[in-house]
């Protein structure tokens, strides 16, 4: 329930701080006076885009903050899945708006982004404007309403989920159909890569190895030179290293006796010279071993071409990623080939979803035409008081032409004003005033098995009066007595009476330019305002006594 409006700086209004009461209440004040202002203002709480242009001319800074008391309503399970502090006696929810166009929210002083408090403000206000009776025409809304009074929400869930898992399967049947008819186009191309990669039996790691053997081939003279050079120097028969290293340990060995320390140095050469003998061993065995064989070097080099024209060809560097190529070609072929089975498994897989969603349907289907036979009864007991005494009104439930996001059903409301009118579309046959009932008959309905704190009427009752808008008065009268608020911006004395609150907006001239202020009228006060609403501008005394009737006196010694 709204308890306290506080607005600063918007557009014409520079500062209201209004309290609002429980039960029925009733906002009135001449065109202009600034109503739709502040109903603009409670629209940037609940989530409305807002508009630096909105700020009152000459701020920089524009707040609207409203206070709700939570404590008949089941919330607290909102605040806490999106980690807000809860309050369930005095929720702040806080807008502000800056002349550099910055807007910021707030619920009990946390920052949140706008969906979250549209989506809070769609759990705390419902705003009932004329453009709302417009929904008529929407299919959509005619389904929520069935589905509202049928309870059927968790029935819904069930089955949209369902839903979601049987559109996913259609899209990965969808791809899978695709991928085959791209790769069926490309076969013969991928079997002819696939063949030729093949063909060419590659091993990783080859390249490197067959680069190294051509450069030592090669390089056969030059290397055989050299090693024939070195092992000339360890191991030539005159001038042997290995042979003179060991000659001159023996001569150190020969003088140990009368200088000690050529003993240690005869040793160092011995140790020396079983190194240099192995060296001179490896040197010799790889000069055996160094034979240059033409032919082994052109089958070298036309395996190392065979390797870099696959490279060029398939735009790599690697014999490595050849092979993955390869691999990656089987698999493709593999699938085309497996198509079959798995375009027959995912049709499998979509049929069962498909029969699911299709059960679901039929279920959901069942509990709309319930409710549907509920909101007639409950249609036509709220409309005949509404001067409707001959009133027909019908939920059509047809079968879609196939399953959809709410299931298989079309929705449509007909309506009739009398007995000699067939009935048709409420939208299309309903006159305004008409159409205006019909929504409040609706609103009434659905706020009985909606749990919803407030309910804002903005001139619901345009196009009818008289005892017609002493009926609607009546209505919003009884909703705001079952653990809701109801407003109600109205420009009908007979509405305004039955107000257990009333609030008056009217504009004032100041030395700042005109404002726009609201304020609780008191009992004599609301005499006047009614009795004006009678009589227009010259209020004559027969008005008065009009609006004391119309107020009653209970009403009166009630505030």
């Amino acid at each position: 329930m709204l308890k306290q409006l506080y607005i600063r700086n918007f557009t014409l209004i520079d500062l209201l701080n209004i309290e609002f009461r429980p039960g029925f209440s009733v906002i009135t004040g001449e065109t202009g006076a600034g109503k739709s202002i502040i109903l603009g203002a409670i629209g940037l709480l609940l989530g409305q885009r807002a508009d630096s242009r909105t700020l009152k001319q000459g701020a920089d800074k524009c707040v609207i903050e409203a206070h709700f008391d939570l404590s008949r309503y089941d919330l607290h399970s909102f605040f806490a899945d999106n980690d807000m502090e809860y309050d369930a006696t005095d929720c702040i929810v806080r807008r502000e708006l800056t002349a550099a166009g910055k807007s910021r929210a707030f619920v009990n002083d946390t920052p949140v982004s706008l969906a979250l408090l549209r989506e809070l403000g769609e759990r705390l206000v419902d705003v009932h404007s004329q453009h709302q009776n417009l929904l008529l025409s929407q299919h959509d809304f005619q389904m929520s309403v069935v589905d509202i009074i049928g309870a059927d929400r968790c029935e819904l869930s069930d089955y949209q989920q369902a839903y979601g898992r049987y559109q996913q399967a259609l899209q990965q049947l969808d791809a899978l159909r695709q991928q085959i008819a791209r790769d069926s186009q490309a076969l013969d191309f991928m079997q002819y890569q696939y063949d030729e990669l093949s063909a060419a039996q590659l091993a990783d790691g080859e390249q490197d190895e067959l680069e190294q053997r051509s450069d030592a081939m090669t390089h056969a003279e030059e290397i055989k030179q050299a090693l024939y050079q070195a092992d000339d120097v360890l191991s030539g028969e005159e001038r042997g290293a290995v042979q003179a290293l060991r000659q001159a340990a023996a001569a150190l060995h020969g003088i140990e006796r009368v200088l000690p320390q050529a003993g240690d140095l005869a040793q160092r050469m011995e140790s020396s010279y079983i190194e240099l003998k192995d060296i001179a061993e490896e040197v010799g065995g790889l000069l055996g071993h160094v034979d240059f064989d033409p032919s082994e070097l052109d089958s070298v080099n036309a395996r190392l071409d065979k390797i870099y024209d696959l490279e060029k060809k398939y735009h790599v560097a690697t014999v490595g990623e050849l092979l993955a190529m390869q691999a990656d070609l089987q698999q493709k072929l593999s699938t085309i080939s497996n198509s079959d089975e798995a375009l027959a498994e995912l049709e499998a897989q979509a049929n069962r979803c498909k029969e699911d969603c299709q059960a679901k349907a039929a279920a959901l289907t069942a509990m709309r035409r319930k409710a549907a036979q509920e909101i007639e009864h409950s249609m036509q007991q709220r409309l005949v008081p509404l001067g409707m005494p001959h009133v027909r009104f019908q939920v059509s439930i047809d079968s879609a032409a196939g399953l959809g996001h709410t299931g298989q059903d079309k929705v449509a409301f007909l309506f009739s004003a009398n007995t000699s009118t067939p009935m048709q579309p409420v939208a299309q046959v309903a006159s305004g005033g008409e159409i205006a009932r019909v929504m409040l008959a609706l609103k009434a309905m659905i706020s009985g098995a909606v749990k919803l704190p407030t309910i804002i009427f903005d001139e619901i009752d345009t196009g009818v009066s008289g005892k017609i808008a002493e009926q609607m008065a009546h209505i919003m009268h009884d909703m705001g007595m079952h653990e809701r608020q109801v407003i109600s911006i109205t420009h009908l004395p007979q509405i305004a009476a039955m107000g257990t609150t009333h609030y008056k907006v009217y504009k004032e001239e100041t030395p700042q330019g005109t404002t726009s202020r609201m304020l609780m009228l008191s009992p004599e006060e609301r005499v006047a305002e009614i009795a004006q609403m009678l009589s227009g501008t010259a209020v004559t005394d027969e008005a008065v006594a009009n609006a004391r009737r119309l107020l009653g006196g209970d009403a009166l010694s009630s505030e």
